[in-house]
């Protein structure tokens, strides 16, 4: 049997619910609104008033299920509102940005600009 290599530790085990600490100084950005397509959903729909679910799918690529649950997190953040109803017998939801939505996407916008400095 051959022993284990043994694992250099600085200290006690890291907390892995523990999230590092932002030097001083710098903005925190915003977790909901971070994820790629998240932000990619935001911005889309600062640009219209309302779109239906099946836009959304084709200008972000995504699958159905990923935007879902998504447009989900969004919603229950206040930053969407969402209409669901029956055309032709058919189901559509349709998604709105809110005003939360848009001053918490600026509020990123400018955490970002200020986190990039002069590299902009």
């Amino acid at each position: 049997m051959r022993d284990k290599p043994a694992q250099a530790t600085a200290g006690p085990p890291a907390d892995p619910n523990a999230h590092a600490a932002e030097p001083a100084g710098l903005p925190e950005l915003n977790p909901v609104i971070h994820g790629k397509l998240r932000l990619a959903i935001l911005s889309l729909l600062t640009g219209v008033d309302r779109v239906e679910f099946t836009w959304l799918r084709e200008k972000t690529g995504s699958t159905d299920g990923n935007l879902g649950a998504h447009l989900l997190k969004l919603e229950e953040s206040g930053y969407i509102e969402t209409e669901k109803k029956f055309v032709q017998r058919k189901p559509l939801s349709f998604y709105r940005i809110t005003e939360l939505g848009r001053s918490e996407l600026a509020q990123y916008v400018r955490a970002l600009r200020t986190l990039l400095g002069g590299a902009l």
